[in-house]
């Protein structure tokens, strides 16, 4: 019987607008945690970490938010912590695949994921030169992106250019650049597969009418807090997120979690598009993945909760995550 007191969470964090809902269903789960912040700081190789189960919640999009230093001291933090033998919840491999599109891509086509026609480049030379060889329209987006943000649609190689020559572009950290084919959708959404520990949590479809900036936080959409339903099934005023039918059962579920299981991603949102023959395309793994409670309460899954229980199952357990050595030597 499992009945000692769980470890203390530590949980890695730089933006505090995301931590409330977290914060709340980990106490509820009877667990201290200690939150703390990644932005600035300094790591003492011979001083060992404090004990107890951290969770690392650090986005790539945390320079948007004038925290330009938090990526690299995370990516320190973490290879420290697990030197040290401390146990992460998302640690090193999750996080080295969250902050690039590249490697993403990479590890989908590794597990026999389909994914849209992705490339790399660096330098507005290269950016034009690889717009030359998409047949049809295509989009860009920051390598180590979130939220949506500087995603772009392009129906040309000379749209592309044109842009170029008329705006200041900007291209993110390290001005690492996707560009990536457009799937043209049967309707205007995406699927987004929520994974805990393993085990599918469930799916919802985003709206992509709007826009690409999709993130299912409260505190990224303060309308969708709103308990009325917009026309059409959505939540909130706009109607953005609705209940997906997928299952668990879903071969393409299956493969995600397998993916999981090997790369060492135990909290995850995995987002997928469908075109008009059936073909489904994934193109994003968001392992800071936030819940929308609106649409959690309509389908009776409380996110965060499922979340703070796995934490406290591994803090009582010693639960290891089943997974590969880390990327970084």
């Amino acid at each position: 019987m499992i009945d000692r007191v769980p470890p203390q969470t530590h949980v890695l964090y730089e933006n505090p607008a995301w931590i409330p809902p977290l914060r709340e269903a980990l106490e509820e789960e009877g667990l201290s945690v200690r939150l703390v912040h990644v932005d600035e700081g300094r790591i003492d190789p011979a001083t060992p970490p404090p004990e107890g189960v951290w969770i690392n919640r650090i986005s790539p999009s945390a320079h948007t938010r004038g925290h330009v230093h938090t990526v690299e001291l995370a990516r320190q933090l973490l290879y420290w912590l697990e030197s040290s033998g401390r146990r992460v919840i998302n640690g090193v491999n999750a996080f080295e695949l969250e902050m690039s599109k590249l490697r993403q891509d990479l590890v989908l086509r590794r597990h026999g994921v389909t994914t849209p026609r992705t490339v790399l480049a660096v330098g507005r030379e290269h950016l034009l030169e690889v717009a030359t060889t998409f047949d049809g329209p295509f989009i860009t987006k920051h390598d180590q992106g979130g939220k949506g943000l500087g995603i772009r649609l392009f129906g040309s190689a000379d749209e592309l250019e044109a842009s170029l020559n008329h705006e200041d572009p900007d291209f993110g950290p390290g001005e690492r650049t996707i560009l990536q084919q457009y799937v043209q959708a049967t309707e205007p959404f995406i699927t987004r597969v929520e994974i805990v520990g393993g085990r599918f949590l469930f799916a919802m479809r985003s709206s992509t009418a709007q826009g690409f900036q999709l993130c299912p936080s409260e505190a990224c959409n303060p309308t969708s807090t709103n308990l009325e339903h917009a026309p059409g099934g959505g939540i909130g005023g706009t109607g953005l997120f609705t209940p997906s039918p997928i299952t668990g059962a879903d071969p393409l579920v299956q493969q995600y979690i397998r993916l999981c299981t090997a790369e060492g991603i135990e909290v995850a949102g995995i987002e997928f598009v469908e075109d008009d023959r059936g073909n489904r395309y994934t193109y994003d793994i968001n392992g800071t993945t936030n819940y929308n409670r609106t649409l959690g309460d309509r389908i009776g899954v409380d996110g965060m909760r499922v979340l703070a229980r796995y934490v406290r199952w591994v803090g009582q357990t010693g639960g290891a995550p089943r997974r590969k050595q880390p990327l970084i030597a």
